[in-house]
C-alpha cells in the first residue's frame, strides 16, 4: 500500500463571515441582505483539498475558549485532520467578516486576528510542533504567521519543502524574509507584486526570482494562472464554467490540490492542472469526489510556455 504524503499545517483556521447586499449599498445605512458564516482560512481551506486529494494533514492553529472555538474544532474534525491546536480560554476565536455588494464585489472587510499575532509564535516552539515537523513529508503556512514565527518555522523545517500561500496584499510582506527558503509560494498578482516589488504584469516572475522565490504559482481570478520555478515559466487557462457560486477560497483549492499532487510525484505543469480543476469545481460549488475531479481535469487544458511581457520578447 502506498504511504499518502503527510503535511503539517501552521495558520489560520477561523471563522468566515459573508454578508451580500440585497440590491444597491447605502453607507452609513441599515442594508437588506443575508449573512453566511462557516469555517476557512487560507492555511485550513487549502489543507482541506489537499486532505481530499489523498494527503494526510495535522494542523496548528490557535482559537479561543468560546463556541466558536468549539465550530472550528468540529470542521477540522470533520475534515479529517489531526488538530495540534491551542486554545486560549480568555480570548475570542479569530475571525474575517465581509460585507460584498450583489455583484459580489468587496465593500469592506473586518479581521479579527489579534490571537494569531500574539500566539503563534510562540506555539511554534512547541516540542509537539518540532516532531511534527519531523514526522511530516511536507509544511504548508500562510501569511497570517508574523515574519518572525515564518522564520522560525522555516528553520525548524529545514530539508523539507515549505509552501506558502500570500493571504493578501497588507500580509504577503511577511513572506520576504523566508522566500528563498520556500519550495513553493501560492498568491495572487496584487501579492505577486509586493513580493516581487515591481508593478503588476512588469517583470513580475523576474522580480520574484531576485527576491529568493524558486518557485510559485499566481492567480488572477478567470485569467491564465502562472506557474513557474528556477527554470521555466508557463500559464494554464481556466475552462468556462458551468456556473457560478462564489470564487471565495478558490485560490486555496487550487494550492491545496497542487500541492497533494507535487508530493505524489508529479511535475509543476502536471500537478496545477490538478489545482486549476480543484478551484474550478471549488467556484462551482460542485463536490470533489473522484468522478467529478476526473471530469473537471479532461476539461482543463495543457500548460503553455510563458514570457514575461518586456521588450524584445512577447507572451507565447
Amino acid at each position: 500500500m502506498i504511504k499518502s504524503p503527510t503535511i503539517l499545517a501552521v495558520g489560520g483556521a477561523y471563522i468566515e463571515r459573508r454578508g451580500r447586499v440585497a440590491g444597491a449599498f447605502v453607507a452609513a445605512a441599515s442594508n437588506p441582505g443575508t449573512m453566511r458564516e462557516h469555517v476557512g482560512g487560507a492555511v485550513f481551506n487549502a489543507l482541506r483539498y489537499a486532505v481530499r486529494r489523498g494527503a494526510s494533514a495535522a494542523l496548528l492553529s490557535v482559537r479561543g475558549g468560546d463556541a466558536l472555538g468549539d465550530t472550528v474544532l468540529r470542521a477540522v474534525t470533520e475534515a479529517g485532520v489531526a488538530d495540534l491546536s491551542a486554545v486560549f480560554l480568555d480570548r475570542a476565536t479569530p475571525s474575517h467578516t465581509m460585507l460584498i455588494d450583489s455583484d459580489g464585489g468587496l465593500i469592506a472587510g473586518l479581521a479579527d486576528m489579534v490571537l494569531y499575532e500574539l500566539a503563534l509564535p510562540k506555539q511554534i516552539r512547541r516540542a509537539k510542533v518540532r516532531e511534527a515537523i519531523g514526522s511530516a513529508d511536507a509544511v504548508l503556512c500562510d501569511a497570517n504567521l508574523p515574519s518572525t514565527a515564518l522564520e522560525r518555522l522555516a528553520a525548524l523545517a529545514a530539508g523539507k519543502p515549505v509552501f506558502a500561500l500570500a493571504v493578501s496584499p497588507n500580509k504577503a510582506a511577511r513572506l520576504t524574509p523566508v522566500l528563498d527558503r520556500l519550495a513553493m509560494a501560492f498568491m495572487n498578482r496584487h501579492e505577486a507584486g509586493v513580493l516581487a516589488g515591481v508593478q503588476i504584469d512588469q517583470g513580475i516572475v523576474d522580480g520574484l526570482r531576485r527576491a529568493g522565490l524558486k518557485s510559485g504559482v499566481i492567480t488572477a481570478g478567470d485569467e491564465p494562472v502562472l506557474g513557474f520555478d528556477e527554470l521555466s515559466a508557463f500559464s494554464i487557462s481556466p475552462p468556462p464554467l458551468q456556473k457560478r457560486t462564489d470564487a471565495a477560497g478558490a485560490g486555496d483549492a487550487l494550492a491545496g490540490a497542487t500541492i497533494a499532487a507535487l508530493l505524489r510525484g508529479l511535475t509543476l505543469r502536471a500537478a496545477l492542472r490538478e489545482g486549476v480543476a480543484a478551484a474550478m469545481l471549488a467556484v462551482e460549488g460542485a463536490a470533489l469526489t473522484g468522478a467529478g475531479f476526473a471530469e473537471a481535469l479532461a476539461l482543463v487544458p495543457e500548460a503553455r510556455d510563458w514570457y514575461e511581457v518586456r521588450p524584445g520578447i512577447a507572451e507565447a
